[in-house]
């Protein structure tokens, strides 16, 4: 009770959450772009589950404080520069980013058959249909992971009761829950935002 009644904590919380939506926004329009892949009915169900493993992967890594702190210890040196666990992991997200978004850019220009049509006739085989649906959370996953690893760095730094950093990141994802839905259809219906939405990935 007494953290309820510390004007401090809230306005760490506040703070936080804030910062975690902030940091959150990349996040959702990757979640967007991907599951406009997936057929109309199966989108909302993705955008939860996506979002659902973005809240759970972020909580489990603030309860593996120890471990998540020890990946910014330098592994080993390239050229002078040191290299450290979360080095890696960024590089290996942001080369996977890289792939995505470079790949979804060209089905946007380049590729003539539309989305939909395709995401519709894949559908009509259920294990096809399934695969391209769990591959769309597998996707999701491993970028939520990579997305994660950077806020937790940050809560760390601005917050230290682990309660404050839990609620905060609780609250941030159910804002990102409301909105994910409103921002993937508008970036469903202006392919030069989608387009410029991926170059910014």
């Amino acid at each position: 009770m007494e953290l309820l009644s510390d004007p401090n904590i809230w306005i760490a919380f506040f703070m936080l959450a804030a910062l975690e939506i902030v940091l959150g926004i990349d996040n959702i329009i990757f979640i967007s772009i991907l599951v406009g892949r997936l057929p109309a009915e199966q989108r909302d169900l993705a955008r939860r589950l996506g979002l659902g493993f973005a809240m759970v992967s972020r909580i489990a890594l603030l309860f593996s404080l120890a471990w998540v702190m020890k990946l910014t210890d330098p592994i080993f040196t390239v050229l002078g520069q040191e290299i450290s666990g979360r080095d890696l992991i960024l590089l290996g997200g942001g080369l996977f980013l890289l792939y995505k978004a470079s790949h979804e850019i060209f089905l946007e220009v380049e590729a003539h058959e539309p989305k939909e049509v395709s995401a519709g006739v894949e559908a009509t085989n259920s294990k096809t249909g399934a695969a391209l649906f769990w591959g769309t959370i597998a996707q999701i996953g491993i970028v939520d992971i990579v997305f994660s690893l950077d806020s937790v760095i940050t809560a760390v730094g601005m917050v230290s009761q682990i309660s404050v950093m839990v609620a905060a990141v609780i609250a941030s994802v159910g804002v990102m829950l409301f909105a994910a839905k409103p921002i993937g259809e508008f970036v469903d219906k202006h392919p030069s935002i989608k387009v410029l939405a991926l170059a910014f990935l």
